[in-house]
């Protein structure tokens, strides 16, 4: 019975952190109307690397180059590529006279490293104010660049994008990556909004180029295979020089993976930064996995041995309650609703899956970013 006793109420102080989450944390993004915008418009250089894109060029980078954006260039960057990346970019040259193309060839110190590719194409960038994006990534209008520059002044210099993935009906990994991707963006534009900016997304990212060289670009990092986003962001940006961005018509949608293996190996490369992050950003993000294991865990425990049923059940609703209107006002924010529907098994599945990456990478880190 002791145990029991324990057991519900260290299930209490879960329920408890998992609503200040919800509620406090999460509240600051979700309940949030949009920050103020400026009117100027700066010359921007949008920035996408490719590595054996050749396809996906060609099918997205017309979104990029029709944006309605009066001074604008598109610096394409060729990491090594194997296929008919580099052609694809001289013959979008030959049609369009806002293009720099940036041929990257592997050296031996820097070899499949995205972070040598890209501080070469910031380097040749004209503009000051950078935007980047992704070879599979599509603008879901024609003011993505506006959107993103009007949240530039004299101190925002870091600017947090959405980067959404494509809906595919009837598919639950689709509605799996979804729903991750929108308690990502949930927790770094809520971090961001109370002070407290960690990451931002490739997919879909501005910042001034002074940002960049102010740290020396990616050095400190350099030999970390990913977070050429996060692990950027996570040196540089402050409650001071970041402003995040949601408006629809400044998001991007990129392509999402269509089996669990690919995406998976992916979400590897992307979870391997995480323990980069400052202290502080990954206590934070720590306690929020945390409790939200332990509430399925000691939930269900209590609930099947019905120890206080009805005031575990009571905790079980608040939580789900807190977090369905949370996650719902953020889904319909980020354009993500259908995602909701399906919440606590999209959790649960998600839940197991990190905890399946963590133990992955302990044994064999992921290589390459390609």
């Amino acid at each position: 019975m002791l145990i029991l006793e324990v057991l519900f109420y260290s299930f209490a102080t879960v329920v408890v952190i998992q609503v200040l989450y919800y509620t406090v944390i999460f509240g600051n993004f979700v309940f949030s109307k949009h920050s103020k915008t400026t009117s100027e418009t700066p010359p921007v250089s949008v920035i996408i690397c490719a590595k054996n894109e050749a396809e996906n060029i060609k099918n997205f980078l017309p979104s990029v180059l029709n944006q309605d954006y009066h001074n604008f260039e598109v610096v394409l960057i060729n990491d090594s590529s194997k296929d008919d990346t580099l052609e694809v970019f001289e013959d979008f040259k030959s049609k369009y006279d806002n293009i720099k193309i940036v041929n990257v060839k592997n050296i031996e110190a820097f070899w499949g490293n995205k972070k040598y590719a890209l501080s070469l194409g910031i380097k040749a960038a004209t503009n000051n104010h950078l935007l980047f994006t992704d070879a599979d990534c599509k603008p879901l209008s024609k003011h993505w660049i506006k959107e993103m520059s009007s949240s530039f002044t004299e101190t925002n210099t870091i600017v947090l994008g959405y980067g959404g993935y494509n809906k595919i009906k009837h598919s639950f990994l689709n509605k799996l990556i979804r729903f991750e991707t929108l308690l990502t963006a949930t927790q770094y534009f809520s971090y961001a909004k109370i002070g407290l900016p960690y990451m931002g997304v490739g997919r879909n990212l501005a910042y001034h180029r002074d940002e960049f060289f102010n740290v020396n670009g990616f050095i400190k990092h350099m030999k970390v295979r990913s977070g050429d986003d996060d692990l950027f962001i996570n040196e540089v940006a402050t409650s001071k020089n970041t402003v995040i961005q949601y408006k629809k018509s400044s998001f991007t949608v990129s392509v999402a993976k269509t089996n669990f293996k690919d995406w998976f190996k992916q979400k590897r490369r992307h979870v391997s930064t995480a323990k980069y992050y400052k202290t502080k950003h990954q206590l934070l993000l720590g306690l929020f996995y945390i409790t939200q294991v332990l509430f399925w865990t000691l939930g269900i425990t209590l609930l099947y041995t019905t120890y206080l049923w009805p005031f575990a059940l009571g905790l079980v609703i608040l939580r789900f309650l807190c977090q369905y209107l949370s996650l719902g006002f953020s889904a319909k924010k980020l354009n993500e609703i259908d995602t909701i529907f399906l919440l606590p098994i999209l959790e649960i599945t998600l839940i197991i899956m990190q905890f399946s990456i963590f133990i992955t990478n302990k044994i064999s880190k992921p290589n390459y970013w390609k």
